[in-house]
């Protein structure tokens, strides 16, 4: 299950509020305390805001897009399908609009990942159109981070035989982080941020580059040190390992 957990929040990864310079601090204190019940109460009241402009709409994308990964995880799968048919009619309206194509595709990616996520078998029929979507992403604007992210969970998920590789998901997650730096302003209680952060640790645990998720760890825990997820589970485990060795 903790592998589970670790595999839909990394699909968490990167949301438009990055591409936009603004973040929501109810949505940051939800993910940094883990309450999924404000998270919830927060996208349910954007959806029910009437006349949402384009933006409102990639946003409330966002924030759909941590729920139903939350729902799959606890094995919630109609509540899972029932945002997953919100966000993809509200991704339908924004294509109709042409706003912000190259954050959509990558979206597109990450819900194909989802589908996979609640129907496994569907892999080898969607997989690639994944991958596909998450290429023509970053071909449309190479820097967009949340490309680069879904181009590492498919080369992090994916299995051997079929082109994955961790190693290569490193270095994906390592170019969007770059990316993301690069404007230190949009970064400030950005759960996004925190949240690459997360996927990194996991990737470099993976990899047993044991020494390394613990620097970005600390990192973490000084950019966010009321952080839960990482001082009370994600942290400790690291140090359990080196503990060991």
């Amino acid at each position: 299950m903790e592998r589970t957990k670790y595999l839909l929040i990394t699909l968490l990864a990167f949301v438009v509020l990055y591409a936009s310079g603004q973040t929501n601090p109810t949505i940051y204190k939800a993910f940094i305390s883990g309450n999924i019940s404000l998270w919830k109460d927060t996208i349910d009241t954007l959806d029910a805001k009437p006349q949402k402009n384009n933006a409102q709409k990639l946003e409330l994308i966002n924030y759909q897009y941590g729920y139903i990964a939350y729902c799959i995880d606890k094995e919630n799968e109609d509540e899972a399908n029932l945002y997953l048919r919100k966000a993809e009619k509200l991704i339908g309206q924004l294509e109709q609009q042409k706003y912000k194509v190259s954050m959509l595709y990558a979206y597109k990616a990450a819900f194909i990942g989802f589908k996979i996520g609640i129907s496994p078998y569907k892999a080898p029929f969607i997989g690639p159109e994944s991958l596909k979507f998450a290429q023509m992403s970053v071909k449309l604007d190479s820097t967009n981070a949340l490309g680069y992210i879904q181009l590492g969970n498919i080369s992090f998920y994916s299995p051997v035989v079929f082109g994955g590789s961790k190693t290569t998901a490193l270095n994906h997650y390592l170019k969007a982080l770059e990316l993301m730096e690069k404007n230190p302003a949009r970064i400030v209680e950005n759960w996004n941020y925190l949240n690459l952060y997360v996927t990194l640790i996991n990737t470099y645990f993976e990899l047993e580059k044991y020494e390394q998720a613990k620097t970005y760890s600390l990192r973490a825990l000084t950019i966010e040190p009321k952080f839960e997820w990482i001082r009370h589970e994600i942290y400790p485990k690291v140090l359990s390992e080196l503990n060991d060795d």
